[in-house]
């Protein structure tokens, strides 16, 4: 059955993610791709013009699979850092539950170059410590939470959850006893809040 335009577009762009998120950009190859999806190199050219516009969609497409923006409005005016920190935990945790080749993209993203890594890490982590620096910076003028230096903690923050993303999917089989997400949140989320509130 031959695909209409945007369904071999769409086609293309999971093939492609897949390809990246396991061999790195790299090492793949636009023939790659396009016996991936059996098509001819000619063909894959008519959606895409090289192998980096592919790249470059496959990480566009990854911003919007993440679906941070209703999250983000959700909390924005939320005045509980601990319901921040909830929020923005599980909504990572849960996504990459139910996607590890975007954990390997991740992966793989910084290993390849500034320029690629940069671009990786400014779409799928730099979203979340761009939003959290915002709101804790918020909650200090606000006199809701300690007088620490925002972005420090978020960077930390956010990296410790993506830290547990990995362990509950690429590194399940390797790194020993395996916590589920809601261990995961119950366990530092309060650590976490707790530290930053100011105290009364």
């Amino acid at each position: 059955m031959k695909r209409s335009g945007p369904d071999r577009r769409a086609q293309i762009l999971t093939k492609a993610t897949r390809l990246f998120s396991r061999h790195g950009y790299e090492k793949v190859t636009v023939k790659q791709i396009a016996t991936a999806c059996s098509i001819t190199e000619p063909a894959l050219y008519r959606y895409f013009p090289s192998k980096k516009a592919l790249w470059e969609a496959v990480l566009d497409s990854l911003g919007r699979r993440l679906n941070a923006e209703a999250l983000f409005a959700r909390l924005s005016d939320e005045k509980d850092v601990h319901k921040i920190l909830m929020g923005l935990a599980a909504h990572i945790l849960e996504f990459f539950s139910d996607h590890d080749d975007l954990c390997r993209l991740l992966l793989y993203g910084g290993l390849e170059g500034k320029t690629r890594g940069q671009k990786v890490f400014k779409i799928v982590r730099g979203s979340f410590v761009d939003f959290l620096t915002e709101q804790l910076d918020r909650l200090k003028r606000q006199r809701l939470v300690r007088n620490i230096s925002s972005e420090i903690t978020a960077r930390c923050f956010v990296g410790m959850v993506f830290e547990c993303a990995l362990g509950c999917t690429l590194w399940k089989d390797v790194s020993g006893t395996v916590y589920e997400p809601p261990d995961i949140l119950a366990n530092n989320v309060p650590i976490f809040a707790k530290g930053l509130k100011r105290g009364k």
